[in-house]
């Protein structure tokens, strides 16, 4: 029998419970041993639930317990979720996680404990909820040398893009409509201003180059500023916008990563992904081009990955399941040198200004916006662009990035 705990009966906590109980007979077969929740820790109590009979308040009764095998934490949050899983760690309790700002902080340090004590700490359900993406990078494609991950890595934003595109809906009615489905929280910060995307890119690139970035050094830009408008735009260029995080090796050891919305064409692999559907891109040097696809949060999707972790460490109780996560530092190239393409909108000038300016451009109307257009540039690096735009003085409206 192998004994698990689960720090946190929330959302996460309580689907986790739920899909080991619905699942319970071929959990075990694959475990190859008995999955049996002894303990859930909450500090609420759960009048009626079945989980009362095995609900703690105190933590120091699982850490102290030497018969707890695996640690679940489904708490969320760096403290008390840290303390928590380095103590079970420290005692030589195997840990999984669905918690992407304490693996983005604090990933290295916890790994090596695991290490050093021939344990495990595992994280599938920190990126992309139930798609299984770090499976993927630490084992299915370690023969490749990965050289690109983009991503849309927030079902939230892309539920309100997609709104946005096909709805013409203003940025905040469809933040409104969002949070009463309940696909965005009370306070949406985190997702609309793009830091949830910023720390699971941060996970995946350490994972997919073998060196720790640290998500404290990527250029985040969230969606707070894009309008019905920039999505009319887009349509009549055959594109769309999406929140991509992306991170790529150029040339033989220089890497850039970022946060930002991009305009996607429908050659892009990612331009048909909507709602609140996740997806992430791949490429590798030997494989090619990769996607996987499927719902990037939810109760029991993010608990079917959380369960995955458990089934493994199980699998593996004394040994330690090797990743390509270093505590070396992954350092990222400046901004200004990434080259791109770039969509501008600019009020109050001629064509033959910008064309004097930028060279040849795409340019592209909408007859509701007299005295405006929109143009999308040649390849040049972001220092050339931000160059260029200064000698329009002051007619740009706003700048998205294209993804080709």
């Amino acid at each position: 029998m192998v004994n698990i705990a689960v720090l946190g009966y929330g959302t996460v906590g309580s689907g986790v419970v739920e899909v080991i109980n619905t699942n319970h007979k071929s959990i075990n077969k694959r475990a190859g041993a008995e999955i049996n929740i002894k303990y859930v820790l909450d500090l609420r109590d759960f009048p009626g639930d079945p989980v009362q009979e095995i609900l703690v308040h105190d933590y120091e009764i699982i850490a102290n317990d030497p018969e707890v095998d695996i640690v679940v934490e489904v708490m969320g949050g760096i403290e008390p979720a840290y303390t928590f899983v380095k103590r079970a760690l420290e005692a030589g309790k195997s840990v999984c996680t669905s918690n992407k700002a304490l693996v983005a902080k604090h990933g290295p340090e916890l790994m090596e404990i695991a290490r050093q004590k021939d344990i495990n700490f595992l994280f599938e359900a920190s990126c992309g909820g139930g798609i299984p993406i770090i499976r993927a990078l630490n084992s299915s494609l370690t023969a490749d040398e990965i050289d690109e991950i983009t991503g849309i890595l927030n079902g939230t934003t892309n539920y309100m893009l997609y709104k946005m595109s096909t709805e013409g809906s203003e940025f905040d009615a469809v933040l409104k409509e969002a949070q009463e489905k309940g696909y965005a929280e009370a306070d949406p910060t985190a997702d609309v201003e793009g830091y949830d995307a910023c720390r699971k890119i941060a996970i995946l690139s350490s994972l997919a180059y073998g060196k720790f970035l640290n998500y404290e050094e990527i250029y985040t830009e969230g969606i707070t500023k894009v309008t019905p408008e920039d999505m009319e735009y887009a349509a009549e260029l055959g594109m769309t916008v999406k929140l991509l995080a992306t991170s790529r090796k150029v040339g033989n050891d220089s890497f850039y990563a970022m946060v930002a919305p991009f305009l996607l064409g429908k050659n892009s692999p990612l331009y048909s992904v909507n709602g609140v559907f996740n997806s992430v891109f791949v490429h590798g040097n030997v494989l090619g081009d990769a996607m996987f696809y499927g719902s990037g949060a939810g109760k029991l999707p993010t608990a079917s990955a959380v369960v995955a972790d458990v089934v493994d460490e199980a699998k593996h109780l004394h040994r330690n399941i090797m990743t390509n996560w270093t505590s070396r530092p992954l350092h990222l190239m400046e901004l200004d040198q990434v080259a791109g393409r770039f969509f501008v909108r600019v009020k109050g000038a001629t064509v033959e200004q910008v064309e004097e300016v930028f060279g040849k451009v795409e340019i592209v109307n909408l007859k509701k916006l007299p005295g405006e257009f929109a143009f999308v540039t040649s390849v040049m690096k972001q220092a050339e662009y931000k160059e260029k735009a200064a000698r329009l003085n002051g007619k740009v409206v706003s700048m998205i990035r294209v993804k080709d």
